[in-house]
Parts: structure tokens; C-alpha cells; sequence
């Protein structure tokens, strides 16, 4: 599954609010930074736990996430979006990594997070970025 995913400097729930009204589409639960477990080697203040890590709208049949990036993190509007492939295996999302980061920028090495078995995010030789996941059921 692929899906479009959109990142904000900060303002991401005020346009989610306003893309769920433009296209008349229910209002999805929000993850924030403070949501996530502690990792004292990045510690958050106040400002950043309330930023939104994640959540979604259902705009006609597709699926389209949003969040706000890592406070103080480098933000240019316009190229402010990555595509998430979720895949079903790890071998599976394994392969498309490795393929993905030849000559191109491994921007999250592949590892275990709190919402898969297995992600990562590459940056390719053309300059997309990919978040790439094993599906995990909820």
C-alpha cells in the first residue's frame, strides 16, 4: 500500500481541521510526540510532546497521514511530503530498502519502533523520500 504523507512545521492540526472540513471527512485520533515512549537521548519540552506525530484523513477512498516534524528540524514548504509504502513482510521491506538507498541517503536506519516490527526512511537517487513499514495489526 502506498500513501501519501504530509508533514507541518507545527500547524499540522490546524490543517488537518481544515482539510477534513474542505473535503467533508471525519476527524481521525492524533498521536503527539508526547504520546510516544521516553528516549532520554532526545528529550522533549513542552512544545514539541503537543506537535502531532501522527494521524490520517480518508479523503474519497484514500488514506492521507499527517505531522508535524521535529521541532527546530530543517522545514522547506513545498517539499514538505514523503510516500509510505507499508508492506507485509520484513523480508519484503528489506529488499525494497536496500534498493531504495543505492545511491541514495539512508535517513532512518531499519529498525524496531513502538508502531512496527520493522521501519525505515530513504531518501533515493531522485530525491523522494520513502517511509517504509511492515504492516502491523492494530
Amino acid at each position: 500500500m502506498i500513501e501519501i504523507y504530509l508533514n507541518f512545521d507545527g500547524n499540522c492540526r490546524e490543517a488537518v481541521e481544515f482539510y477534513a472540513q474542505v473535503f467533508n471527512t471525519e476527524l481521525q485520533p492524533v498521536m503527539t510526540f508526547g504520546d510516544a515512549p521516553d528516549n532520554p537521548e532526545f528529550p522533549l519540552d513542552e512544545e514539541a510532546k503537543h506537535r502531532v506525530m501522527h494521524t490520517f484523513l480518508m479523503i474519497g477512498n484514500n488514506r492521507v497521514m499527517f505531522s508535524d516534524i521535529d521541532k527546530g528540524a530543517p522545514f522547506v514548504q513545498g517539499n514538505n511530503f514523503s510516500i509510505a509504502y507499508t508492506g507485509e513482510t520484513e523480508t519484503e521491506i528489506r529488499n525494497i530498502f536496500s534498493q531504495l538507498s543505492g545511491g541514495g541517503e539512508v535517513l532512518v536506519d531499519l529498525q524496531e519502533t513502538f508502531f512496527s516490527k520493522l521501519y525505515g526512511m530513504v531518501r533515493d537517487k531522485f530525491g523522494i523520500t520513502w517511509q517504509l513499514l511492515v504492516r502491523t495489526e492494530h
